[in-house]
């Protein structure tokens, strides 16, 4: 998977963050997120740690975020991308950087376990945001009904769900 990276801090009365270069250093002279990244990617290559695992998140809708899974960076550059330069990372699905996957295992299997953004704003649609047993807005996650470790598709939009954390938790990968 590619990854774009994070842009300069949004400032009041500030340059319009997607028409400035991405940071590797803040202000101060602190690595920014994506400064901190290059740098884990670095001393990955360079083979003085391994690959760092990060979390990935992607807004569905304004305001909006899901988590797309834990994933090791693996390699990092920057290029030109609408007049401005952007970091661009490229990470792998964790546990499987430098690892042989065994012959048994799908090469794909982890990136079919990741529910695909059309499913999730389908889901996110259908359940209108809410927690499925309480029927209210509250933090949630989309989830799978059969899970993913059962057998459950992550690509049938009837298979995913939105719980709120304390009733995804309390169904763990029960079949509801």
């Amino acid at each position: 998977m590619i990854y774009e990276g994070h842009d300069c801090a949004r400032a009041v009365n500030g340059p319009d963050q997607k028409r400035t270069d991405q940071p590797e250093y803040n202000p101060g002279g602190s690595l920014t997120q994506n400064g901190l990244f290059a740098r884990a990617v670095r001393r990955y290559k360079e083979g003085a740690a391994p690959a760092e695992r990060v979390r990935v998140y992607e807004e569905i809708r304004s305001g909006i975020w899901v988590h797309n899974g834990l994933f090791e960076l693996i390699d990092c550059w920057t290029e030109e991308s609408a007049g401005r330069k952007v970091f661009k990372f490229k990470l792998g699905c964790a546990g499987t950087v430098g690892h042989r996957l065994p012959t048994v295992v799908p090469a794909d299997l982890e990136e079919d376990r990741l529910i695909p953004s059309w499913v999730k704003l389908e889901g996110w649609k259908r359940d209108q945001g809410k927690c499925r047993v309480v029927e209210r807005h509250q933090v949630s996650t989309l989830t799978h009904i059969i899970a993913y470790s059962k057998g459950g598709s992550s690509k049938n939009r009837a298979n995913i769900q939105i719980l709120c954390g304390r009733h995804n938790i309390a169904k763990g990968d029960n079949i509801e």
